[in-house]
């Protein structure tokens, strides 16, 4: 168990989080969420000693460890098994099997395992470190955007491998649809303050709006309120026969604090600018063929037709031709046979994690917006960055002093200023947080021309791919449907390989009971079914309570409208039966306020259970 109290942080005149305190239980799966600049991986780094708080104290037991994963590249062994082995705990130092069974969870072919580590890649050397932190078994694991150097493959397996993790777990990411499988429980920073809920990140942001809701609603009730007693002193406060009414409202007046307007908080609100186009086929692509060795090409005679209003995602492990598929669709490469043909009318726009170079290090972001395109004024310019959450001053600010998020939203602003009609996305997540996601997958729903995106984010996936080019081991094949049809129909084949990897020594698992495809999709509708039975009369009485609060507010309105005419006209008897209307009425609202609370609470635990059984059903399938 970790106890954290009172912690502040802040760096210069920017403080993150003041005051804050939080506990991680035994066995709780946190997922840490909150925009980017307002301190997750700042507080990650508190918690593992690498930052100094300015206040406040953490506390955990005698000799409980922390895993955190580094990007600091600094191997010693000459095999990839040896090094992952280094970070066994010493009573298992011999125990290879742990090592191999999570290096081949996070891709590392048997072949791979004996080579030495610096012939790999820089995201599979940080796979590596992940996978020394990992067979540590640490007691709290600590992950900061995990999936951002993970392919789908290995995001399907760590999802897995966290929701059975023996001990703490703290993670950060921007797929909200990995933390919500994994986690028990959400801790957010928000406002420079931190709330801890059981529960996913639905049911915590749900739980925010309807607090902020409530506390904008009765701060606007408050101020109304004062103003109708700062009236009725004004009026009242010569007449002799209302002067107990008039010191009633005058020391209420005192008791109350002033309540400050929430400040709206940035977030990224935008849209692409489509170009029309009349015709049904915007490109069309055949027997696609290309390798950088001729001897071993990534894919082989693909054929692609896209339409207008097509939404295609590329998926697959990394390093089989994902991003190169994608700038030869937008002509920025050859292939070494076939043609990719444009449609007249045809205007795409790329939008490429590793493009940040060409960003002029002298421009400020609003000149690297401006000069984007011809139609594009300052006024436009200056929308644009505050859309891409650069706001006055710091639309100003160089691109040289930028982060690499930061960075990648200027690229992402510059695109969107460019009226196209063929987005060709190459993992626009990254760098993103997860309320920057929504509105991303929201301006990508609503774009008017027709999409290809590289994505390893499964939520996306669900939600937008009506057709796939999937990259397996056996080169890149078009599917014909949604990504849920995938993996029902056959999925992954690196997942079936992996599942069934069987490594010497390794004390063996009973077998689990196999269900065919067909009782599989069966006991799922009997899920979903359930699920509608119970959470459909919890979503009725919330609608219901809903509106019963509203008739209450409106109610509460009249009534005080009417007390206010009704003092003014000095009739007793009315005054005294509008009081009792009044604290009915608010008596009523708390109370209901109360109910939805409990309903949205137990609305939320249901959805929980029945979407952990949905994904049990999934890995059976897998």
């Amino acid at each position: 168990m970790l106890s954290v109290e009172n912690l502040s942080k802040s760096f210069g005149g920017n403080v993150l989080f003041d005051g804050i305190g939080f506990k991680i239980n035994s066995r709780e799966r946190i997922g840490l969420v909150g925009r980017n600049g307002h301190g997750k991986t700042t507080l990650l780094r508190v918690l593992i000693g690498d930052e100094r708080p300015d206040g406040g104290q953490i506390s955990m037991p005698k000799y409980y460890r922390i895993g955190y994963v580094r990007q600091v590249i600094d191997f010693q062994k000459k095999t990839v098994l040896e090094e992952c082995m280094t970070g066994l705990p010493e009573s298992e130092k011999d125990h290879y099997w742990k090592a191999e069974k999570i290096l081949a969870g996070l891709g590392f072919a048997e072949a791979d395992m004996q080579s030495h580590p610096s012939l790999f890649s820089g995201g599979y050397q940080v796979r590596l470190n992940l996978a020394k932190v990992l067979v540590s078994e640490p007691d709290l694991l600590l992950l900061d955007e995990p999936t951002n150097y993970l392919d789908i493959t290995s995001i399907r397996w760590i999802k897995k491998f966290l929701c059975n993790w023996p001990h703490e777990l703290m993670l950060v990411t921007h797929d909200r649809g990995f933390m919500d499988t994994v986690v028990s429980h959400t801790i957010g920073i928000h406002r420079k303050k931190i709330r801890k809920i059981k529960g996913d990140t639905g049911k915590y942001y749900s739980q925010i709006a309807q607090e902020e809701e409530v506390y904008e609603k009765t701060r606007l009730n408050d101020e109304k309120r004062q103003k109708e007693m700062e009236l009725f002193i004004s009026r009242f406060r010569a007449k002799a026969r209302l002067a107990n009414m008039v010191q009633s409202r005058i020391k209420t007046l005192s008791k109350q604090g002033d309540q400050k307007k929430l400040e709206k908080v940035k977030t990224l609100d935008f849209s692409f600018n489509s170009k029309e186009y009349k015709g049904k086929t915007l490109m069309q692509c055949r027997d696609l063929t290309f390798g950088y060795d001729a001897a071993k090409p990534l894919f082989t005679d693909l054929n692609l037709h896209v339409q207008s209003r097509d939404r295609i995602c590329i998926v697959g492990k990394n390093g089989k031709g994902k991003t190169t598929l994608l700038k030869i669709l937008a002509r920025k490469m050859h292939p070494n046979k076939g043609t990719v043909v444009y449609n007249p009318g045809v205007e795409p726009g790329l939008f490429e994690q590793t493009n940040i170079s060409s960003l002029d290090d002298s421009k400020t972001v609003a000149e690297e917006i401006l000069y984007t395109h011809p139609d594009v004024d300052l006024q436009i310019a200056r929308n644009i960055s505050g859309a891409m959450m650069f706001q006055g001053d710091e639309a100003l600010k160089k691109i040289s002093v930028l982060s690499g998020g930061e960075k990648s939203r200027v690229m992402l602003g510059k695109l969107l200023v460019t009226p196209v009609n063929l987005l060709l996305l190459d993992e626009p997540t990254n760098h993103l947080d997860m309320e920057s996601c929504d509105a991303l997958l929201a301006a990508i729903d609503a774009f008017q021309g027709a999409v290809i995106m590289v994505t390893h984010n499964e939520m996306f996936l669900h939600a937008l791919a009506e057709k796939l080019v999937v990259f397996q081991q056996a080169g890149a094949s078009i599917w014909e449907g949604t990504y849920q049809e995938f993996l029902e129909k056959g999925g992954w084949s690196d997942e079936r390989e992996s599942a069934g990897i069987t490594v010497e020594n390794e004390p063996e698992a009973m077998p689990a009971e196999r269900l065919t495809r067909k009782e599989i999709r069966k006991q799922r509708s009997e899920v979903i079914q359930k699920r509608a039975k119970i959470t459909k009369p919890i979503e009725k009485r919330i609608a219901v309570v809903e509106n019963e609060i509203e008739q209450n507010e409106v109610s509460l309105e009249q009534f005080t409208h009417q007390m206010q005419e009704v003092s003014q006209a000095g009739e007793g008897g009315k005054i005294a039966a509008l009081s009792k209307q009044i604290h009915h009425c608010r008596s009523t609202i708390d109370r209901l306020f109360d109910e939805l609370e409990s309903l949205t609470e137990k609305l939320a635990l249901e959805n929980a259970s029945f979407d952990q059984e949905l994904l049990k059903l999934e890995q059976m399938e897998a």
